[in-house]
């Protein structure tokens, strides 16, 4: 799918559903912060609910098999490299990563997040000392990294936490530093099943911070139609070709033409 002609979009403004998103979708929105976005640093009943959601996310990524289904993903981008070096953008708890690398005899993987307690936790884990990782602290949106320096940045369930602004700087600098961005991300249903889904969720959000910030996500998530936008903003010549969505994770591929 390829965003050559479109109009332009006030992309400050644009709602996630996408541009023409339905007054339904619209208000299946929310700019509330999950506890993830929030600043823990001096609140530790917030550190713990944010450490609680993590190992959340990871024990979720190793009981549904996310891990294995996102790395194949990735190394299907890679599969013509012989020795790929993978950039991962807002690696959380680097349970990807860490796939990776166990899967790919040669590839090199650098795991960055932006949230310095994050980057600790991975330092200090077995991936800190991993001969073919390496571990840094990194803002998406201004990559500290060289034009090509990678074969392929992946950003997997974490695009949704960024404001459309900050998403289009996300796929011109994942396109810069690498050619290839690839975004694995929660999928945006239709109005209807999107509410139906949130109804379900709701109940249990008040108690379990997971659950609080997986309707957060939810709302947040970008549509295709969102995604298209983003691409077009952040370059006129940038291609993003999308895949599921519905039920499954979606798949976004963003690359210069």
């Amino acid at each position: 799918m390829s965003t050559r002609t479109a109009p332009a979009v006030d992309i400050d403004r644009m709602p996630r559903g996408g541009p023409k998103a339905s007054c339904l979708d619209r208000l299946l929105e929310t700019d509330r912060q999950e506890y993830l976005d929030r600043d823990s640093s001096a609140d530790a009943a917030l550190e713990a609910r944010k450490r609680s959601v993590i190992r959340a996310l990871e024990w979720t990524g190793d009981v549904f098999g996310n891990h294995e289904k996102f790395a194949q993903i990735v190394l299907d981008e890679v599969a013509d490299v012989a020795d790929p070096r993978i950039l991962e953008l807002g690696a959380g708890h680097g349970g990807l990563s860490r796939k990776l690398l166990e899967w790919h005899p040669t590839a090199r993987v650098t795991i960055t997040d932006v949230e310095p307690a994050s980057v600790a936790a991975i330092a200090a884990s077995d991936l800190g000392s991993h001969p073919r990782a390496t571990v840094r602290e990194m803002d998406a949106t201004a990559l500290d990294a060289a034009d090509n320096e990678f074969d392929l940045a992946v950003f997997a369930l974490s695009f949704h936490h960024l404001a459309p602004h900050a998403a289009a700087r996300v796929i011109a600098e994942g396109t810069r530093a690498a050619g290839t961005l690839l975004i694995i991300d929660l999928p945006r249903p239709p109005a209807p099943l999107h509410l139906l889904r949130l109804a379900g969720m709701l109940p249990l959000a008040a108690v379990l911070p997971f659950v609080h910030d997986g309707v957060i996500s939810s709302m947040r998530a970008y549509s295709p139609s969102a995604l298209r936008a983003l691409a077009r903003h952040a370059s006129p010549e940038i291609d993003i070709e999308l895949r599921g969505g519905l039920f499954g994770p979606q798949v976004a591929v963003a690359s210069h033409r």
